[in-house]
């Protein structure tokens, strides 16, 4: 098998609906023994309620949670294709299993707008 480059990659990934991704990404790190998480800060010693209070202040990545579709189960399963790029089944088995993030580590007001657009449709949705 040929060595593919890093272009080479990054346009086989590109192709990739999200759920084929994590799944790689989960296969990946279970062959190489690795975790793909993002680095946390370090909070130093200063007190544990002054560290937690600057670490919430400064909270600039949140994810968008579907806790339940409600009745209007096809419209929720619609606002997430919307959201997320995802084909009709894997959408509808995301909708489905609930509760599962709908989006991860996204700005506050995409968070927002997407959270509203959930709840529109009908979702109960939490934004953490």
């Amino acid at each position: 098998m040929a060595k593919l480059s890093q272009d080479d990659l990054l346009a086989q990934f590109e192709e990739m609906t999200l759920i084929e991704l994590s799944e790689f990404v989960k296969a990946f790190e279970e062959k190489f023994d690795v975790t793909a998480a993002a680095a946390a800060p370090v909070v130093v010693a200063g007190g544990a309620a002054g560290g937690a209070a600057e670490a919430e202040a400064e909270q600039d990545e949140f994810d968008v949670i579907l806790t339940g579709a409600g009745e209007k189960k096809i419209q929720v399963i619609k606002v997430v294709r919307e959201l997320t790029s995802l084909g009709l089944k894997e959408a509808k088995d995301l909708v489905d299993g609930t509760p599962k993030p709908v989006l991860e580590k996204v700005a506050k007001d995409a968070a927002e707008k997407a959270a509203e657009a959930l709840k529109g449709a009908g979702a109960s949705v939490e934004v953490k």
